[in-house]
């Protein structure tokens, strides 16, 4: 065994999963009973992302179903294993979609949140009615109007949303968004929430590890966490 690997599982023992994941639950709960809604209201997706399969399979263990990933190649790597293993896990994908990737994104995950662009949604259905799958989709909203960050203008949801549902027979059943790391993020979420609205859309994935029970407070249906259950990824030192 190599000095970087041996470090690297080092590291892996000092992070509690099982203990993270009882206190996220704690709070998500907490935050939901202060806003007069149940916990089992709020689905929790533990976000995976270049983390190493062992921290993601010690939450499996605590009975996490649900669980978040940003890139296609790395979740390729990851789960047909574990799905092969824990058959009842709901994969959703949160990170930013390539039309020439569709084809794996259909194929491996359960829900994708990331949907932002007329050809994304178009080469989706088509992949979906390909394969026989007809995945959950949300809608993302880019509510900062951030130059640098994936999708669909709030200005242009409500057409968008349309458009995906009508034209395309996507299965839209929500709306994400991440809002800028120097605003408020109360009036993104509140923001979401209301266009949310005005098309019958019952769920909202908003909310990371540093702003979930804000995001909880404001109707948020899927919370995404990722370094409070399972710390910081240490990579190895190059």
């Amino acid at each position: 065994m190599g000095i970087e690997t041996m470090e690297l599982r080092e590291k892996d023992a000092d992070v509690n999963v099982a203990g993270n994941l009882q206190t996220v639950r704690a709070q998500i709960g907490a935050a939901a009973k202060a806003a007069g809604r149940a916990a089992g209201e709020v689905t929790l997706v533990a976000v995976g992302k270049v983390q190493p399969v062992e921290r993601v399979e010690a939450a499996l263990v605590e009975g996490q179903r649900v669980f978040g990933e940003n890139r296609i190649q790395e979740a390729q790597g990851k789960w047909p294993a574990l799905k092969q293993k824990y058959r009842d896990v709901a994969l959703h994908l949160i990170g930013p979609l390539q039309t020439n990737k569709a084809a794996d994104a259909v194929a491996l995950f359960d829900v994708i949140e990331t949907v932002d662009r007329p050809k994304l949604a178009r080469v989706l259905a088509a992949e979906m009615e390909k394969q026989g799958r007809r995945l959950e989709c949300f809608i993302q909203v880019n509510t900062g109007e951030e130059e640098q960050k994936a999708g669909v203008l709030p200005s242009e949801a409500d057409a968008f949303i349309e458009t995906c549902r009508g034209a395309h027979g996507l299965n839209i059943t929500g709306l994400m968004c991440i809002p800028p790391v120097d605003e408020e993020p109360a009036l993104h979420f509140a923001l979401l929430r209301e266009i949310a609205r005005r098309h019958g859309l019952k769920k909202l994935s908003m909310g990371m590890s540093g702003d979930y029970e804000t995001a909880i407070e404001f109707g948020a249906t899927h919370v995404r966490v990722g370094t409070a259950i399972f710390g910081e990824r240490q990579k190895p030192a190059g």
